[in-house]
């Protein structure tokens, strides 16, 4: 199996719908050991849509932009694992605000940078201590290259995401931990419905020479589990798209 013995944290399990979750479900038939992270008032929600995995995963608490809860990650996670063979970030947040691009006050903005972009080093550097040579981070994005309709300020956060990864992959890198991306289509996700008039991307398969199901996170899933593997031991700073070929289309 490509995961077998591994050990995972992945965060961002909310739904059974999304990426985050079928991350978890592969990674555990695929051999690994799983903890999942939440906070707040999904705690509870996360904890329950655990018990939908193939073996039900313990959940700590985490809230990327609480500092405390990242310096105590390592210690924490102790308590569950030895070590840590991979990171999965699967963390987006922009205040209503942040979606109108010329109104949006720098507040929102922030909040949207900070949750959305810094946290990928947050975590890695929070995680650190607990990986070792031949680790793996891998995030989720969505192309950044683009200026989408209506995703405004968490576009320009998904850029600074994608800057980030390739920084990461720099100062990880002698450390032989490996930090990537997979750019996935829109997926019908609970965090995509906040997105005001998401119904757009619905169009997205008919530019998709592969078409494009927005209610299908495998594919990207995949995608993940892959890079978490050793079957990618010299790939780094890499972005690799899971969007049916989307991105590869002109007009």
């Amino acid at each position: 199996m490509l995961l077998e013995g591994k050990k995972l944290l992945i965060t961002g399990v909310l739904m059974d719908s999304s990426i985050a979750f079928h991350v978890a479900r592969l990674a555990q038939e695929q051999g690994a050991e799983v903890i999942l992270t939440s906070f707040g008032r999904t705690f509870r929600i996360t904890q329950s849509i655990a018990k939908r995995l193939p073996t039900t995963p313990e959940v700590i608490e985490l809230d990327v932009s609480n500092q405390e809860h990242l310096d105590t990650l390592a210690e924490r996670l102790k308590e569950h694992v030895d070590h840590l063979d991979g990171v999965v970030h699967s963390i987006g947040f922009a205040p209503a605000g942040a979606f109108n691009f010329l109104e949006a006050q720098w507040e929102d903005v922030a909040t949207a940078l900070q949750v959305s972009a810094y946290s990928l080093k947050s975590l890695a550097v929070a995680a650190l201590p607990l990986m070792s040579e031949g680790g793996s981070v891998v995030g989720l994005t969505l192309d950044a290259t683009k200026a989408w309709p209506v995703y405004d300020w968490m576009g320009v956060a998904k850029a600074a995401f994608e800057s980030t990864n390739r920084y990461l992959a720099r100062d990880l890198g002698p450390k032989g931990i490996r930090s990537n991306l997979v750019s996935a289509g829109p997926i019908a996700t609970t965090a995509a419905r906040s997105i005001p008039m998401f119904e757009q991307f619905a169009k997205w398969g008919e530019r998709s020479p592969l078409g494009w199901d927005l209610r299908d996170a495998e594919p990207a899933a995949k995608a993940c589990v892959a890079l978490l593997s050793d079957w990618f031991p010299s790939t780094t700073g890499e972005i690799v798209h899971v969007d049916g070929g989307f991105h590869a289309m002109g007009f």
